[in-house]
């Protein structure tokens, strides 16, 4: 108690107490109200985008941007009003900034990347995707890394960086999807009736879609068996369900008419040495 009576007492020191004060008391005031005009900006720029049916991963990644730049105005603005050094403040954070770079350099390789993918958008959540030789639909993409959950539920964390780095195949892209199948059958075979029967049985599947045209032709004489290309059209989600009734139907249907399909064979012959 002794020692606040002699600094409120002196003259010298509660002029300087009372400019302090006010100081601190305007850089709180400019960072609560800043970081609340900050929120209400985010918020806005959050539902205008949802309005407009912007990409949810585009406007969360956006939104946090703006979010984060606003604050650290905010923050530098409150320093300021304190009368702290802001150029020198800049030096020490910029070399600190270098010196953090350079030990996660491989970080931020991914957030960069994280950057590039959420930016351009190969892909979004929902999507059916092959990225760094693995294949699954896409849970999330995160700053520094892509979440997939495989066909037998494992799920995957891949870094940003090497997804960048790759091919990515997007197989959920388009809402349809060409379905090829070879089917090969013996050369004694007739060729005009395989024609058809592989027609009827693509013709006659409920999600083989008219447009674009089923295509059936010969692709290939091969060693043992005259081979022939069936694409067939299907809406996107119907890939592997169109595939799978059709290879069955297919054997079913070239059985009854009495077509081979051939499948590797090896003869042996013995000859007996007297």
């Amino acid at each position: 108690m002794e020692i606040i009576d002699d600094i409120f007492g002196n003259a010298d020191m509660a002029p300087m107490l009372i400019t302090w004060a006010g100081k601190l008391a305007l850089a709180l005031a400019i960072y609560i109200i800043g970081k609340w005009i900050a929120s209400k900006i985010t918020a806005a720029l959050r539902g205008m985008m949802k309005a407009r049916n912007v990409d949810e991963t585009l406007s969360q990644f956006l939104a946090n941007i703006v979010y984060a730049t606003l604050l650290v105005a905010i923050i530098l603005a409150a320093l300021d009003s304190l009368g702290l050094p802001i150029t020198s403040l800049f030096a020490v954070v910029g070399a600190a900034g270098l010196a953090v770079g350079l030990a996660l350099k491989d970080s931020l390789g991914n957030f960069a990347a994280g950057v590039m993918l959420v930016m351009f958008r190969p892909f979004g959540k929902g999507d059916f995707v092959e990225v760094a030789g693995v294949a699954g639909v896409v849970d999330e993409v995160r700053i520094f890394s892509t979440i997939l959950t495989t066909g037998d539920n494992k799920q995957i964390i891949i870094p940003n960086g090497l997804i960048n780095a790759d091919t990515i195949t997007n197989y959920t892209a388009h809402d349809m999807r060409r379905v090829d199948m070879v089917f090969g059958v013996g050369y004694n075979d007739d060729l005009k009736l395989t024609r058809e029967v592989l027609t009827r049985v693509c013709a006659n599947h409920p999600k083989v879609l008219d447009e674009p045209a089923l295509k059936v032709f010969v692709s290939n004489l091969g060693a043992s068996s005259v081979d022939f290309a069936v694409r067939p059209w299907v809406k996107t989600e119907d890939y592997w369900t169109v595939k799978g009734d059709i290879l069955e139907q297919a054997k079913v249907e070239l059985d009854a008419a009495g077509l081979n399909i051939p499948y590797p064979q090896t003869d042996v012959h013995l000859h007996q040495v007297s």
